[in-house]
């Protein structure tokens, strides 16, 4: 806004405000000031447009209840993801790049937990269902965010696990420092980049409508607000469910297809037996959020689907994934459940 400000040439210099605001500058300017106006327009419209979202049906003997629920949930979804995030940052055995990988899904995890959770939980105790639609926008960003970090960050670990497992000679050769900084970066730049068009496309509708059909912000419901064509947005959509679902589901299967042959062929039980320990981990928190996260969005395109449905599977895969992510690889995962008891024997001892 203020950039635009700043190109003009001023020929006025009698402020008719009491101070200075964006307003009374633009009319000092003495050209064209019709994108100034319009940029004005949306950004009352971004910032001061209240949307509601859908009611959660809660009586009034349950709202405190509720409140303690939400709020317990969250705070424990911080502490165990914290936990698993402070162990292998602090635990040099852990140093490795199945651990370093891992340490992205709980960053991602509290990143969904906080987009939705607080949010929910202070309109539970206010009984007030509105939100802003700059704050609505933002919250489907971390949403979209969240869900497809988690799905890129699981096609690389399971990468990361075929090369141990089938490639096991030449793993410290593929899996190096600079590899696995690469893998990293590509990951989040790529959700980045879809996400981030995603919302840019939606940004530029026109707002008529003021009811989310959903318990939380997303594309889908904010998409159903605009009053104009949005072909270009659902065909947008349907790429980028391709790309976040289609491509590590791709990546698990062939990964996975072969982790499984050379298991079968490998006569050692005891490999045999961590390999699948380990695999079978990973491959409940991929389904889990991999088919909660697809009907979700499907769902939205068929009128057939039960909204409450729609919403109950939505809200799983804020809830579910980011609270059982830490406890599953926690309790699987034997090096890290080993450095978790280390750290809390450490720290509750002194």
């Amino acid at each position: 806004m203020f950039l635009l400000l700043l190109r003009f040439r001023i020929c006025r210099t009698n402020i008719v405000d009491l101070y200075c605001n964006n307003p009374s500058l633009v009319k000092l300017a003495c050209e064209d000031t019709r994108v100034n106006n319009y940029y004005g327009l949306f950004s009352i419209a971004f910032f001061q447009v209240l949307l509601t979202l859908e009611t959660l049906h809660i009586s009034n003997a349950y709202i405190y209840p509720a409140f303690l629920f939400g709020t317990l949930t969250y705070l424990c979804i911080m502490f165990f993801n914290l936990l698993v995030l402070t162990t292998i940052a602090c635990s040099k055995k852990l140093h490795k790049p199945m651990f370093i990988l891992l340490l992205n899904l709980p960053l991602s995890d509290m990143l969904g937990a906080t987009a939705f959770f607080p949010h929910l939980v202070f309109s539970i105790v206010t009984e007030n269902r509105q939100i802003s639609y700059s704050a609505c926008v933002t919250q489907a960003f971390l949403i979209h965010f969240y869900g497809g970090g988690n799905l890129f960050i699981l096609s690389a670990m399971a990468y990361d696990r075929y090369i141990a497992i089938c490639c096991p000679l030449r793993y410290n050769a593929i899996m190096t420092p600079h590899t696995l900084v690469k893998l990293i970066f590509v990951i989040w730049f790529m959700n980045l980049s879809i996400v981030a068009t995603l919302i840019l496309l939606l940004l530029r509708t026109t707002v008529c409508r003021t009811n989310i059909v959903d318990l939380f912000c997303n594309n889908p419901s904010l998409v159903k607000l605009a009053c104009e064509d949005t072909r270009v947005n659902n065909y947008y959509g349907l790429c980028s469910i391709v790309l976040f679902q289609g491509g590590p589901l791709l990546i698990i299967m062939y990964t996975y297809a072969q982790i499984l042959r050379t298991c079968v062929m490998n006569n050692q039980t005891d490999a045999r037996r961590k390999a699948i320990q380990t695999c079978g981990s990973h491959l409940a928190v991929f389904i889990i959020l991999e088919l909660n996260t697809l009907f979700t969005l499907i769902a939205h395109r068929l009128e057939s689907v039960s909204p409450f449905l729609r919403r109950a599977l939505g809200v799983s895969v804020l809830i579910f994934p980011p609270f059982l992510d830490p406890i599953i690889y926690g309790l699987k995962t034997k090096k890290l459940k080993k450095s978790i008891t280390m750290l809390l024997k450490r720290n509750v001892g002194s």
